[in-house]
């Protein structure tokens, strides 16, 4: 089994993190996506749209979206609930975070970080990501964690929920889910070896899917 990942990417962190609390080691590739990594044939061939996570699985095939990763991965364990309401309940959140946690925090974050796109966007976005915040803290409630036990949910919705500030966001005005975070990053196991966005990374520096011009 292979991973193909970006360490400065924030979806490959939700896999590492997984793989690390289920002690599984895996064969990692690792891809510059703003060195143009992703734009070879060689990749595109492993994932059309040219984006990371990537798990190549032998005797199975090529698994592409970090959250479809996430759930392949938990299958049969602690991570992943038997109960059907229980694994409709992971999957709302793993839907949740694709409709307001990457739009309203990953992809501020990462116009914010690399010079991309207009403040005035940025902080268009940035409504959405309060949005997204306001209800991860109210349905924390007084739970340790989104459905109540630690599941690939909290993974999923932690990536980018975690680097909020980054974003421009406040996360200390939400302490349910900055005690949520400590909650997750005290687990055994649990590693974050998230970087900082290369030089690289910046608009005009590297080539990329985030910079046509530059294929």
């Amino acid at each position: 089994m292979r991973l193909y990942d970006y360490i400065a990417s924030a979806n490959c962190l939700k896999v590492r993190v997984l793989l690390g609390l289920l002690g599984r080691d895996v064969e990692r590739v690792a891809i510059d996506i703003f060195a143009g990594d992703t734009l070879t044939p060689q990749f595109a061939a492993l994932n059309p749209s040219r984006e990371t996570p990537v798990l190549e699985v032998d005797g199975e095939g090529v698994l592409v979206q970090s959250n479809a990763i996430l759930w392949y991965l938990a299958e049969g364990t602690q991570y992943l609930p038997d109960e059907p309401w229980e694994r409709a309940q992971v999957l709302r959140w793993l839907m949740f975070e694709q409709e307001y946690v990457i739009p309203g925090i990953a992809a501020p974050r990462f116009w914010r970080m690399t010079d991309r796109v207009s403040a005035e966007l940025v902080r268009a976005r940035r409504e959405l990501g309060q949005t997204a915040l306001a209800r991860i803290e109210d349905a924390l409630g007084d739970r340790p964690f989104l459905t109540g036990d630690l599941s690939i949910a909290d993974i999923a919705v932690y990536a980018y929920t975690h680097l909020a500030r980054d974003a421009g966001l406040a996360l200390e005005r939400y302490p349910r889910i900055t005690g949520w975070i400590r909650r997750l990053e005290a687990t055994p196991r649990f590693v974050n070896d998230l970087l900082p966005y290369p030089s690289n990374a910046s608009r005009g520096a590297g080539r990329s899917i985030y910079d046509p011009s530059e294929q």
